[in-house]
């Protein structure tokens, strides 16, 4: 079977984009609850395995591109988050990845998320990301000569190609910092490993981390990458890919991988008649997706090491670049039905403002006080 160049074109550019552009996010994430960085690495690479598992297996099976991406929403929350440790974080991503399962075997519970309106499952999506687009800009303060330039390349960039721009700050941005000396020495180049981190479970991880993380990736990543798959012409079938996806997401979460799901910007690179002209034979690009993410699984604790030693506002500038469009699309969908904007604003002001009520984090109360204000919007408008 001959194979156009197309096929493992697309897919690398597909995980350069994922992987590289959420990156930083990720560290950010690892830091926020104080993992080590052995633990860092490991959540990477395990990351990375889950996703080459993912791809492969359900591109092959389902006969159709199939990609999966890690939860970038879901990394924005942890990175956001206060008072948890890894221990807590990797109990979060097994209540999450059992969420996803059970969401995968009973239709009922995704018809249930489904039903949760658009406008306050992305009041509360733009309240996690915003503080991360606001960082990005607020770093040039720190250093304006090294910065600004890189702010500029990326919106040059994205008169190109929007896809490339944040990737293109963080390749040129990282080698700036080398030869310009605002970076630590080079790191040896080292095999990755996988670090063992048992849970812990806590009520207030689980509510303010488990549910939120659950939440936005079914709202915000596995619901899109199904819809992207169907506006390719495909029929996925959505309750064994979730289910699958979740299972995954469980064996990995022990190793610190956050959970995993449904790409859906890469899903658009790679399920397109630029990737492959026949729609039936399309499905290849997982495997070659899938082999690219091996890839950056044996040398994550490299791409570790070298982001521990760059400087911390390049990570804060391509952390928030890379939420852009995110912030940008959250707050259109949001903001786009007169009758619940109020609810979707008071979602995001409660979930932006970082409170914290008995240990449970803003997330969570953001999606409560937007749904008991819409509740209260519908019950008024009855007649």
């Amino acid at each position: 079977m001959r194979i156009p160049l197309s096929v493992p074109a697309s897919a690398f550019v597909a995980a350069i984009v994922g992987f590289g552009g959420t990156l930083a996010l990720i560290i950010a994430a690892a830091d926020a609850v104080g993992a080590t960085r052995a633990e860092t690495a490991s959540w990477v690479t395990a990351m990375c395995l889950a996703l080459t598992l993912e791809s492969a297996f359900l591109s092959w099976r389902m006969k159709m591109p199939v990609v999966a991406a890690w939860s970038t929403p879901g990394a924005a929350l942890i990175a956001a988050s206060q008072g948890f440790t890894m221990a807590d974080a990797v109990g979060a991503f097994l209540i999450a990845a059992g969420l996803l399962v059970l969401t995968g075997l009973v239709p009922a519970f995704t018809r249930l998320v489904s039903r949760i309106p658009a406008s306050v499952a992305s009041g509360m999506l733009a309240g996690i990301v915003v503080a991360f687009v606001t960082g990005a800009f607020a770093a040039i303060s720190e250093d304006p000569v090294f910065i600004l330039p890189l702010v500029a390349i990326f919106f040059a960039a994205r008169l190109v190609n929007p896809m490339l721009s944040v990737l293109a700050v963080l390749v040129l941005g990282v080698a700036a910092a080398f030869v310009f000396g605002r970076a630590g020495p080079l790191p040896a180049l080292d095999l990755s490993g996988l670090t063992l981190i048992w849970p812990s479970f806590s009520l207030e991880a689980a509510i303010g981390l488990a549910v939120p993380l659950y939440l936005v990736t079914m709202a915000s990543q596995n619901l899109s990458g199904l819809a992207v798959l169907r506006a390719a012409g495909y029929q996925p079938p959505a309750g064994p890919i979730v289910a699958f996806t979740g299972l995954v997401s469980a064996l990995s979460a022990p190793f610190g991988a956050l959970t995993t799901n449904l790409a859906a910007i890469s899903a658009a690179i790679c399920t397109g008649p630029d990737t492959h002209p026949d729609p039936a034979r399309r499905w290849i690009v997982g495997p070659f997706y899938a082999g690219a993410y091996l890839v950056f699984a044996l040398f994550g604790a490299s791409l570790v090491a070298v982001f521990a030693v760059l400087p911390p506002g390049l990570i804060a500038l391509v952390a928030g670049l890379g939420l852009m469009g995110a912030l940008a699309n959250a707050l259109v969908i949001a903001f786009a039905q007169e009758t619940e904007r109020f609810a979707a604003l008071t979602t995001f002001a409660v979930t932006a403002s970082g409170v914290s009520v008995a240990g449970i984090g803003s997330a969570f109360w953001g999606l409560v006080a937007g749904l008991a204000v819409l509740g209260l919007e519908r019950l008024r408008a009855r007649p």
